[in-house]
């Protein structure tokens, strides 16, 4: 069996009072797109700044492409490790803080230079090359970053909500990045509360909130066993019958008119294959029965609603 690319047991975070990261457990397969979703102030940066040993955890097991990020730190060199929060050297010109943070990595300048020159004209930067840092725009700013975290061709990509400030086009150019770096062999773990994205994107994803973990598993599993009595249900044309059934039948939890067609859900103890042959006996044709998969927006609503983050550090009181 394949060593995870990374690893967590029982992993815990406490920041005065306030507990980020609630024994969290989770295990990321090698060359995988994972990810780590939840709301704001659910611990997801936290948990990744522990991984990278930027801060101390205060109990649990961390292992990162099998080593210990706290006492073998050489570890974080086979890393790329892209913050929330922007880490750039503002008054240095775009391609010289690239090869700096290369040099960081062990790159020597003449390599990280051509490969520097290749990622600005990849992610359009092209004439900002030789300008600063602090006079590009957010969105400029963040594309300098990623190319800082991927420019060392690492064996785990780590992003902690990596489409921040970025447009649609950029956009897409970050995620063509990811799915050719999941091409290539390597793991890619992402935080984000954009389900959308993760939808299109992981393989695997942990969900958590209040600094604890909700559900996690391959996408696959998290969606068949969250996919309910759905069904989305459409005749051949619009008919009375069909209405008349729908408002009458008792073996429905709810129904939905959804354009030309039905979403129902089914009571407890209802059996699908029953309302299928109830439905083929009307005078119309039947021409979709479905059971419905939830989208991962859904499912994270379902478990995460509103939850708050009960453990939340209170905000300061203006003095």
């Amino acid at each position: 069996m394949m060593q995870p690319a990374l690893l967590l047991e029982g992993v815990s975070k406490r920041y005065s009072g306030h507990l980020a990261v609630d024994d969290l457990s989770l295990t990321v397969p090698p060359g995988t797109i994972y990810g780590i979703l939840g709301p704001n102030g659910a611990g997801k940066s936290s948990t990744l700044r522990m991984v990278m040993n930027i801060i101390v955890r205060d109990g649990g097991r961390i292992a990162l492409l099998g080593a210990d990020p706290a006492r073998e730190r050489e570890v974080l060199r086979r890393v790329g490790y892209l913050p929330e929060e922007r880490g750039l050297y503002k008054k240095m010109k775009v391609l010289d803080v690239i090869v700096f943070f290369a040099a960081l990595k062990g790159l020597d300048e003449r390599q990280a230079r051509r490969a520097g020159q290749q990622w600005i004209e990849r992610m359009g930067l092209g004439e900002w090359t030789n300008a600063k840092v602090e006079t590009l725009s957010k969105g400029m700013q963040q594309k300098v970053q990623f190319i800082t975290t991927v420019l060392h061709d690492p064996e785990l990509l780590i992003l902690d909500e990596p489409t921040s400030g970025l447009d649609p086009v950029n956009q897409e150019v970050l995620r063509d990045t990811i799915l050719d770096a999941r091409r290539r062999g390597k793991t890619v773990i992402f935080s984000t509360h954009n389900m959308e994205q993760a939808e299109q994107l992981c393989e695997s994803v942990c969900i958590i909130a209040g600094g604890r973990k909700v559900l996690d598993g391959s996408l696959r599993e998290v969606r068949r066993s969250n996919r309910g009595a759905h069904y989305a249900v459409e005749f051949d044309e619009q008919a009375a019958a069909a209405e008349a059934f729908f408002r009458a039948n008792g073996r429905f939890h709810q129904v939905t008119r959804q354009g030309d067609g039905w979403l129902v859900e089914l009571a407890p103890g209802a059996d699908a294959r029953e309302l299928l042959a109830r439905l083929v006996e009307l005078e119309v044709p039947l021409t979709r029965f479905e059971h419905v998969q939830p989208s991962l927006h859904e499912i994270f609503v379902a478990h995460v609603g509103g939850a708050t983050t009960p453990h939340r550090r209170p905000e300061p009181a203006h003095v």
